[in-house]
């Protein structure tokens, strides 16, 4: 597919997404240099109409888009990037340009927490402490917490119910780690029940 670059402009417009949470970040114009640019160095480069040059995002800052995908609309006149921001997206220091919020991501923000101190072997974290007991400890923990949660159903306390459905939470992404899955992987079982 080739982009359809304005033919007066030179420009398309490119709409930029958390690649963790979708959330829309902002909006940005790339000429054909901004885009070659950006694909050779995975860091989103725009063509700043202000300017009038390339403008690569966080240049200043130090926010930078790290590219993790991209797909052409479509009519092929406009670009949806799927990005990694470093520090907030807006110059306002907001996290997008549109000061949306949405907390309906924490649990994928969350599951990515969660793989990094495991990752990294962080040997202050309670998460990385509790992974390297093995898939057995894991278990054994979610089943305590599933435990608690039945029991907390049973009675009328709310705060301590969602405590403990925050803890079964917590517990079941690491047991989802230690097994070598995501919420994604559930997801896709769960879509193929519901057709």
């Amino acid at each position: 597919m080739t982009i359809k670059f304005d033919n007066n402009t030179g420009l398309v417009p490119v709409i930029i997404q958390d690649y963790l949470n979708l959330k829309v970040l902002m909006l940005g114009y790339m000429n054909q240099e901004s885009f070659d640019k950006t694909l050779a160095e995975k860091k989103v480069t725009f063509f700043s109409r202000s300017k009038n040059r390339l403008w690569t995002k966080g240049e200043t800052s130090g926010n930078f888009l790290e590219l993790i995908d991209w797909k052409i609309d479509c009519d092929q006149d406009a670009i949806l990037i799927k990005a990694k921001p470093f520090g907030p997206t807006c110059h306002n220091g907001t996290t997008t340009c549109f000061a949306e919020e949405n907390d309906k991501a924490f649990l994928y923000e969350l599951q990515q927490t969660i793989s990094d101190k495991i990752d990294t072997n962080d040997e202050s974290s309670y998460t990385n402490e509790l992974y390297k007991r093995g898939i057995n400890k894991v278990a054994q923990k979610v089943g305590e917490e599933a435990v608690e949660l039945v029991i907390e159903a049973k009675d009328n306390n709310t705060e301590l119910f969602l405590n403990e459905a925050a803890d079964l939470m917590y517990h079941y992404l690491i047991l989802l780690k230690a097994k070598g899955f995501t919420l994604e992987d559930v997801e896709q079982v769960l879509k193929s029940r519901s057709k």
